[in-house]
């Protein structure tokens, strides 16, 4: 028992290790000074002494602090309308009886099987149909709905015992009101982690924008770290150093998230 037990942490280590390891090589190299190799083997992680300053060029070399501002308004402008959307349409598909409602969500769901980059071409030509070419509004209305977040909903819905509606619907609550105080509730856990996926998904965005936007200043982070790329060339610091403060938001935010992300596992892991 002790030796399987040891044999499963030794594991678990190992597969830690395997996702935490490039992440320790890409902060050790946006902190190693200008005589530190970045490169070595075997690999040298730690900075003698560790500088900032790879991370003020990052800041300086391009408009960092506008890129950061532009993600955060693309974020939070997003995230939370994607998950009331997705929450919206999951709900009548789990709990409400009407005719086509399988082939609905059918239909919704095989849109999950195709490559996101098909969809750009149609979705361009209706951006700059309605004149939402280079803006916020174009970068943020056709991230709103997404198969994935409905059918992660509809599931978590769909696990209400049906005895709690009907009590709900007999005390006289109309839907919008067992959607607010019964679904929702129920589904905390599931929102907290499709809220991170969303998170993860337009902090990252980097294609959609770079097809709508032409003025720079709009350019999400995502897009000003390839700029930075541009502008730096070989200088690997620089990248790491930028790099690594894109990556620190998201960090923060799984570790906030974290608590409803577990109760999320366990509840499926019950079911």
């Amino acid at each position: 028992m002790i030796l399987r037990r040891a044999g499963m942490y030794i594991l678990l280590t190992a597969i830690a290790l395997a996702f935490v390891g490039p992440f320790l090589i890409l902060l050790s190299a946006g902190l190693k000074p200008a005589d530190q190799a970045v490169y070595s083997f075997p690999p040298d992680i730690i900075p003698r002494p560790p500088v900032l300053n790879w991370v003020i060029e990052a800041w300086t070399s391009i408009p960092y602090p506008t890129y950061l501002l532009n993600s955060v308004i693309y974020v939070g402008l997003t995230v939370p309308a994607y998950v009331i959307v997705s929450a919206l349409c999951a709900y009548p598909l789990a709990q409400m009886h009407f005719r086509g409602r399988n082939i609905v969500f059918f239909a919704i769901l095989s849109t999950m099987f195709l490559p996101g980059e098909l969809m750009l071409i149609p979705r361009f030509l209706v951006v700059t149909q309605l004149g939402m070419a280079d803006t916020f509004a174009g970068v943020i209305l056709p991230g709103l709905l997404s198969a994935f977040g409905i059918f992660l909903l509809r599931q978590t819905f769909a696990g209400v015992p049906r005895d709690v509606v009907d009590a709900a619907r007999t005390d006289g609550c109309h839907e919008l009101r067992i959607f607010w105080h019964v679904m929702l509730p129920a589904a905390r856990p599931t929102l907290a982690i499709l809220s991170i996926f969303g998170f993860i998904s337009v902090w990252n965005s980097f294609i959609w924008p770079l097809v709508v936007l032409k003025d720079s200043a709009k350019y999400p982070l995502a897009l000003g770290i390839s700029y930075l790329a541009g502008i730096t060339g070989t200088d690997v610091r620089t990248l790491a150093a930028g790099t690594i403060m894109s990556i620190i938001p998201v960090v923060i935010v799984f570790m906030l998230m974290q608590r409803h992300v577990l109760e999320g596992m366990r509840g499926a892991v019950k079911g």
